[in-house]
């Protein structure tokens, strides 16, 4: 049975899903950590505490909110992570997919925490832009409120929501799409491992080279 049987949108996360931003993730996160004298992450510890909201994964990485105001990290990190984002690219195969779905003709969207200009460039400098229906990011840089606009964007889409399927890396992810009413699939290879995916109780797959194999 096809994976995407009666769904008329696909809606995707976009970092950890389909751009691969695992890497800079970390060491933009550890360039602040040891400028502050603090443990950088591994790769384990970073999949074990990255959360929604990310004032909450600073916390657990070790910054100290009663010195400095979480904005100060924050907008450093952005700027370390936007200077390194032009050496990353998409998951292997993710254009296989995207693809794949669109001869369907099952739309696709893009839904994520990153600032909506920013994405908006990321997105049309892979060359992908015009995969997608529409493309909606958030106002600023704090990864704040992708629930609120899910829901926005679920009563804008025109469908029964059991059609919609919303595909992430996160449990955010499967908590957006629980507040919109939709399916949800998870991918492993992004974020967050699949230990802590398998709470969501949720189709979990590893890689887009498993995925387009079930499209």
């Amino acid at each position: 049975m096809c994976l995407l049987s009666n769904i008329k949108i696909v809606i995707w996360d976009w970092n950890g899903t389909l751009l691969n931003d695992l890497d800079i993730s970390i060491s933009s996160m550890n360039q602040l950590l040891e400028s502050r004298g603090l443990a950088p992450l591994t790769e384990q510890r970073y999949k074990q505490i990255f959360t929604f909201p990310v004032q909450k994964y600073y916390e657990l990485a070790g910054f100290d909110f009663s010195r400095e105001p979480f904005e100060t990290p924050a907008m450093e990190y952005m700027d370390i992570f936007f200077k390194k984002l032009p050496q990353v690219g998409l998951f292997y195969k993710t254009t296989d997919v995207l693809n794949r779905i669109k001869q369907l003709n099952i739309k696709q969207i893009i839904l994520s925490a990153m600032e909506q200009k920013a994405l908006v460039e990321s997105v049309n400098a892979l060359g992908i832009g015009q995969m997608f229906e529409n493309i909606y990011g958030c106002g600023d840089h704090y990864a704040k409120g992708k629930a609120e606009q899910g829901i926005e964007l679920m009563s804008q889409l025109g469908v029964n929501s059991n059609q919609v399927l919303l595909i992430g890396d996160t449990l955010h992810d499967y908590e957006v799409a629980k507040h919109m009413g939709c399916k949800c699939l998870l991918m492993s290879h992004g974020h967050q491992n699949a230990e802590r995916l398998s709470q969501s109780h949720c189709p979990i797959i590893a890689s887009f080279e498993q995925l387009v194999n079930l499209i």
